[in-house]
């Protein structure tokens, strides 16, 4: 029931809740919360949506959103939730695919502030870590050890370690590693009451002095675990699969494995009989039974070395049938692509180049990983390998004297081997291309995944491919087949259309009929992705009734009142979990943009298809701050979901979709609170894996906010920079002086709001296309010239920075190029384009096009110095226009460096200038970098005689006129810090970047000694 108001708000508020309906108090909660705990509680409506979904195809809003800064907090919250029993979620970061961390709940995200890494013990090889602390930042703590949280799921870098003892998670080397549980050593909990307790080994009498029945909480819990021991051993030994990867269920296998002192599947000893470790009681049993608040967990040493191979085969078929022989070697993983996803790897730009090494005929392949202490060894591993399964391949190594050999037939048509990290990575990058191709679909179809996690013994998986594509093809649709061969935990995501009646159906007959097989081949329903709302529902089929009843049961004992995330592994009765309830996509989906987008989409469902691309994996929340890519800075510095790609992309889908008031995307609060922290770095078109372009969609936001609500004079003063640097430079060196008076800054920030802590731009007298046209033009002659060359001269380098405009001429002319600078032109429209005017945009694109295209189809390359501007001809463009001439611009516009480096133009230069002694430190633009052009740079860079380490940064901060902008400059200054740490870091002496907005904040680096240079005036003081 809702809570009504009453004479005695203290009565309503001991009410309880019912959080099956939408309508709470949830003023009240928050008020009486707040009293309560020292942590900040949300239940505004932005809060509420943004945890709302996670990395699954399921959305159910929330009651409210806690961000819990101890175990005080936590306890204090359930205390008070379980009085009026109120849904609890613990969730950390929301990377779930089966739905377990999006319910009616109260949502506790732990990543906020429980995140810390409190102890590590290298001698013991132990890690004593919060909830919230991500797989990845405890990893890069610990590789100075030359120690690892050996589970590596494969979102390791965004998972949290709550995340992962909820789940049961593990990776791809499971084989060697196993799951989660076996490396929970102790944990601090807080159960559904409120109280505070540690789980951690058992002996058998001491679970018997604490079992009592009526007692406390704590008591009823023992007694219960004292029950299963005594009453359902056997019938665990006889229901649970024979799998190493199981995590369907609640985790009675290993109690009771631990119990007897037997071996778990995989070869993993438990210790001796009659000791258990409830701690490892909680592992997979996602949220429901306790909150874990604290964890010890033991520790791995990293492999020295590693090998592998690829194995290729005609079809799938023939490589699930090869499984269970190349288990015998030992390897360390198998991993297997199909040939549906080998065909559409094949037509990507990224993909493709990595499928042409391999042999004509493949169809799928399995790639085998070793372990190894020493080079020889993993060669010999290798060899060992395919003396067995494929002794037409060529092998570097011999196998040795002890490799296995199995009678199986061989299937394998051709072997590649790989030792050195470039060439395994590449191999890898190979099999990781699966899920990033598979998420990129903007159609109504999707890749669902809800039965995509199923595991098998190893030797069924023959049939079970051929008898779960007869299950598809009875229910009309396809699906690819990838991962985890080697545990027989593969990846098999339908494609469904979960917006039709039809799609519902096939999503239920499809999990029922698969469950049956897996059923009937000894497997289980989930093996690493867990039961959530996909599966939950078939564990009673699983386990059978009994079984059924004990999991019931056990929930029963730690959570009386069901409160700690209903609905999850097991149900009520009353309540039963329906894997077609609450999908983000079902056929009362709506979806209403409230306008008719500006830009070109280029896409299946235009502008609509790139606003539900997000699938919610949390790629965007980069944790770490020196692991490098450029997606998501924003959060990076505020670690808000709200400011993460995946927290814009979802509350925008939900304004579109009705979930939020029709309109609500061009409203004031939406635009400042979801998009205006969206600085357009476009890190999310090259790091997400389903390349959610956010800086697009946020400038079709912004134009329609234009529209409807006006823009701010500092916004039409930004989108006109151009005509701003141009008077600037004609009065120069007035117009810098005029910007230093005492007082001007302070002007600036109070009518127009331009912060005063900035340094404004300044101007030079004599522009780079007036140097150009003094000096008489071109030095090269055209008849002479190889290639011909317009350098265009953008706005900052015309006005601002002609230097390097001269040095780009210099370096061109010293590769052999005829070189031109054309009249009048100098904005490319980037930034009207980033400030939502779209229509200047479109009327400057077209004068540039129209410009331009002429000397394009004359022959002549297009290169721009600025990298924005680059990439605003190569890409933005063809958003903006749609025509021919266009995309022949865009084929033809190259970044200076780009330029040398696409025709190896620099390789005919002299080099030996006295500059090329010094060490650099290259910072990328991440407009290159979304466009995957930031390397060249660093190749002529080098050519040209420097050492550089190029920084895996990602933006700056300033992005263009963000920094400028007074209500930003904190956040700005927080993205620029972590780009300062990783400059620190660097063995680099000197720091260069192509950008005038990175080259700003980095002369704002406290050990700054000026304004760093770009590469091309770096390359131009090489020249000999």
């Amino acid at each position: 029931m809702s809570l009504e108001p009453s004479a005695d708000p203290a009565a309503d508020r001991r009410a309880t809740y019912d959080y099956r309906s939408s309508d709470v108090d949830r003023p009240a909660l928050v008020e009486d919360l707040t009293r309560l705990v020292t942590c900040e509680i949300r239940a505004d409506t932005y809060s509420r949506q943004l945890y709302a979904t996670d990395a699954s195809a399921y959305e159910l809003t929330p009651i409210a959103v806690a961000f819990p800064e101890s175990t005080a907090d936590v306890a204090g919250i359930l205390e008070y939730c379980a009085e009026r029993e109120i849904p609890v979620l613990p969730r950390g970061g929301g990377t779930s695919l089966a739905g377990q961390t999006v319910n009616r709940a109260v949502v506790l995200d732990f990543t906020r502030h429980m995140n810390e890494i409190r102890e590590i013990d290298s001698t013991g090889r132990t890690a004593t870590v919060q909830p919230g602390t991500i797989l990845g930042t405890l990893n890069e703590a610990l590789a100075p050890q030359d120690l690892k949280f050996a589970p590596d799921p494969a979102w390791g870098d965004k998972s949290a370690i709550g995340g992962a003892i909820g789940n049961n998670s593990t990776g791809a080397h499971s084989l060697t590693y196993g799951k989660t549980d076996a490396y929970i050593e102790s944990v601090e909990a807080v159960l559904a009451d409120g109280t505070v307790t540690e789980f951690g080994a058992v002996t058998r009498d001491e679970i018997d002095d604490r079992a009592d029945p009526d007692g406390d909480l704590e008591g009823r819990i023992y007694a219960e675990v004292q029950r299963i021991l005594d009453d359902r051993t056997e019938l665990v030994d006889e229901t649970y699969p024979d799998l190493k990867r199981n995590v369907s269920g609640y985790n009675l296998d290993r109690l009771v494995a631990e119990y007897r002192g037997a071996t778990l599947p995989g070869g993993e000893e438990t210790g001796e009989p009659g000791t258990v470790n409830l701690a490892r009681l909680l592992a997979g049993s996602e949220g429901t039974l306790a909150v874990v608040t604290e964890a010890t967990v033991s520790l791995e040493p990293v492999p020295e070395t590693k090998a592998v191979s690829l194995l290729c085969y005609a079809d799938l078929h023939q490589a699930m049938a090869e499984v269970e022989p190349i288990l015998e070697h030992g390897p360390a993983a198998v991993e297997v692509l199909d040939d549906v996803l080998l065909d559409l790897a094949r037509e990507t730009a990224e993909f493709g180049p990595v499928t042409e090494i391999l042999p004509e005929g493949t169809n799928a392949v399995l790639l085998v990983e070793f372990y190894a202490d020493d080079a020889a060894r993993g060669r010999e591993q290798v060899a060992g390998l395919l003396a067995d399964r494929c002794p037409d391949a060529t092998a570097e190594g011999e196998p040795a004297a002890d490799a296995p050999r199995t009678d199986a037939e061989r299937r394998a048509i051709d072997a590649l081997e790989a030792y050195d990290d470039a060439e395994r990575t590449k191999l890898w990058k190979l099999r990781k291309s699966g899920l990033p191709i598979l998420l990129s679909r903007t159609t109504d179809e999707k890749h669902i995944s809800f039965i995509e996690d199923t595991a098998i013994p190893p030797a069924q998986l023959p049939s079970f491919v051929e008898r779960f594509e007869e299950i598809l093809e009875e229910h009309d649709t396809y699906a690819t087949f990838y991962a985890h061969a080697g545990p027989g935990v593969l990846h098999v995501r339908p494609l469904i259309n979960t917006k039709t009646d039809v799609g519902l159906d096939q999503l239920h007959g499809i999990a029922d009929d698969v469950t049956d097989l897996v059923v009937e081949l000894g497997g289980s329903v989930s093996g690493e992705h867990g039961d959530g709302r996909a599966r939950t529902q078939w564990n009673r089929k699983l386990y059978g009734e009994e079984l059924w009843e004990t999991f019931r049961d056990l929930k029963t004992a730690f959570d009386p009142d069901w409160i700690l995330n209903p609905g999850q592994v097991v149900f009520r009765e009353d309540d039963p979990t329906d894997l077609r309830e609450h999908l983000r996509f079902d056929p009362d989906y709506e979806f209403d943009a409230g306008f008719d987008p500006e830009l070109e989409w280029d896409n299946d469902n235009g502008m609509q298809g790139m606003v539900e691309l997000c699938h919610g994996c949390g790629g965007c929340r980069g944790e770490q701050e020196t692991t490098g890519g450029v997606m998501c800075p924003t959060y990076r510095a505020s670690r808000e979901e709200i400011t993460a790609t995946r927290g814009r992309a979802n509350a925008l889908r939900q304004a579109m979709s009705g979930d939020m008031d029709r309109g609500e995307a061009a409203s004031d609060e939406f635009v400042e609170e979801v998009m205006d922290l969206c600085i357009g770095c476009k890190g999310c078109a090259v790091d997400c894996p389903s390349e959610v372009d956010m800086a697009k969609l946020k400038a079709e936001v912004t134009h329609e906010y234009h529209g409807r609500n006006g823009a701010s004079l500092r916004d039409r003063l930004f989108a006109n920079v151009a005509t701003l640097s141009k008077w600037g430079s004609r009065l120069a060196p007035l117009s810098n002086a005029a910007a230093s008076l005492p007082g001007a800054r302070t002007l600036l920030e109070a009518t127009v709001g331009i912060d005063s802590n900035r340094s404004l731009p300044t101007f030079e007298a004599v522009t780079f296309r007036e140097w150009f046209a003094d000096r008489g033009g071109a030095r090269i002659a055209e008849r002479e010239a190889e290639r011909k060359a317009v350098v265009y001269p953008d706005t900052y380098t015309n006005y601002s920075n002609p230097a390097a405009g001269k040095a780009a001429v210099r370096v061109l002319e010293a590769a052999g190029v005829h070189v031109t600078v054309p009249d009048e032109l100098d904005d490319t429209g980037r930034p009207a384009f980033s400030k939502g005017f779209l229509e200047k945009a479109r009327t400057t694109a077209r004068e540039n096009v129209a410009a331009l295209s002429p000397l394009v189809a004359d022959g002549w390359d297009v290169v721009v110095i600025e990298p924005s501007d680059a990439v605003m001809f190569q890409s933005d463009y063809l958003d903006l226009l749609s025509s021919d001439s266009a995309e022949r611009l865009a084929g033809a516009t190259y970044g200076v460096c780009e330029y040398l480096d696409a025709f190896r133009l620099d390789e005919t230069i002299e080099f030996g200038g006295s500059s090329t002694d010094r060490s650099l430190t290259y910072h990328g633009h991440c407009h290159q970098k979304a466009t995957k052009k930031d390397h060249h740079a660093v190749g002529v860079l080098r050519r040209a005689g420097y050492a550089v380490d190029p920084l895996d940064s990602g933006c700056c901060g300033m992005a263009g006129s963000f920094g400028y902008e007074a209500e930003h400059g904190s956040m700005s200054d927080a993205i620029a810090s972590i780009l300062y740490e990783q400059v620190a870091d660097s063995d680099g002496e000197r720091v260069v970047a192509p950008g005038a907005s990175c080259r700003t904040q980095l002369e704002n680096r406290p050990t700054a000694t000026g304004k760093p240079p770009t590469p091309i005036e770096l390359v131009a003081a090489a020249l000999a």
